[in-house]
């Protein structure tokens, strides 16, 4: 019995050890196996920018292939995450990637809080494409996420530049590499238009198609169209997820032909899953109000 006590204790240092010893994540592509850096990047930008529909796509009514669309999206991009993890752990970008689409997923909420946990405690940030309604619903912009509080970057300067299609940003491929080190946490040179500390902000409401981000110090943001607005609350919508369309079927009272309404009822679980993954990693007693969301169409 001593010999087997002496064994566990000898193992539970050595893996002690281990962990200790473990390289710290980074973004360095010289420090990361090219396999694991190139899927973090040119793959993952490959995946997100491949025609997944068609223009007669747009006659459906149900959004059914835009939903299949997306679905196949998230889901490539979480694989293509664990992919390069496993070639390499140290590759902070693959970190930042599954962190992110294990909570657009919804796929394990315990091991999403446990990498946001550990990034945040690297001090590397999880990041979304968005978009600011009060700001300028033309434009985009990355939200960067960590453990002091919320930097909010324009699109453009970390893709270098803004290309768009019937006023609509568009996303470049894998030559602008910028972008997608950005969107893997990365974001060294780039200048953050705002930047809101966790201790500022008071409130996290889940809207059905927004985030409301309360704070109460005001902070000034441009988009890449020159649009500034003064702020103290941020209406976000953080892409990766989508709503559907529910029909509701009447009777003309004068016709007495039916007649089909179709109503937007926005993810708002998905909004739901971002705010309570974030405040159970970086406001463990509370202290941030997260108002009840219902679900139902609108804002």
């Amino acid at each position: 019995m001593r010999r087997l006590s002496l064994v566990l204790v000898i193992f539970a240092a050595s893996a002690t050890s281990a962990r200790a010893q473990a390289p710290a994540i980074t973004c360095d592509p010289a420090q990361i196996r090219a396999g694991s850096y190139a899927l973090t990047t040119e793959g993952q930008a490959l995946n997100l920018t491949r025609p997944r529909t068609r223009w007669w796509d747009a006659f459906d009514a149900t959004l059914a292939p835009y939903q299949d669309a997306l679905l196949d999206l998230n889901e490539a991009s979480l694989a293509l995450a664990e992919r390069a993890l496993e070639i390499d752990s140290r590759n902070a970008l693959a970190h930042a990637q599954l962190a992110r689409q294990l909570v657009v997923t919804g796929t394990d909420g315990d091991r999403a809080r446990q990498e946001i946990a550990a990034l945040f405690a690297a001090g590397h940030p999880i990041v979304w494409s968005s978009t600011l309604y009060d700001v300028d619903a033309h434009d985009y912009f990355l939200l960067a996420f960590d453990a002091v509080g919320i930097r909010v970057f324009r699109f453009g300067e970390a893709a270098g530049g803004v290309r768009r299609e019937l006023g609509v940003p568009q996303f470049p491929g894998p030559e602008a590499e910028g972008l997608w080190r950005a969107l893997g946490g990365c974001l060294d040179g780039l200048r953050a238009e705002a930047s809101i500390p966790w201790r500022d902000v008071d409130e996290i409401k889940a809207g059905h198609y927004v985030l409301y981000f309360k704070f109460h110090t005001p902070v000034r943001i441009t988009g890449d169209r020159g649009k500034t607005k003064t702020l103290r609350e941020l209406k976000v919508a953080l892409h990766g997820g989508m709503g559907t369309v529910d029909y509701l079927v009447s009777t003309d009272s004068r016709t007495g032909e039916p007649t089909v309404r179709g109503i937007g009822i926005g993810p708002t679980r998905y909004q739901d899953r971002i705010r309570r993954t974030l405040v159970a990693v970086i406001d463990p007693t509370g202290r941030i109000r997260l108002p009840k969301a219902s679900r139902g169409a609108g804002w």
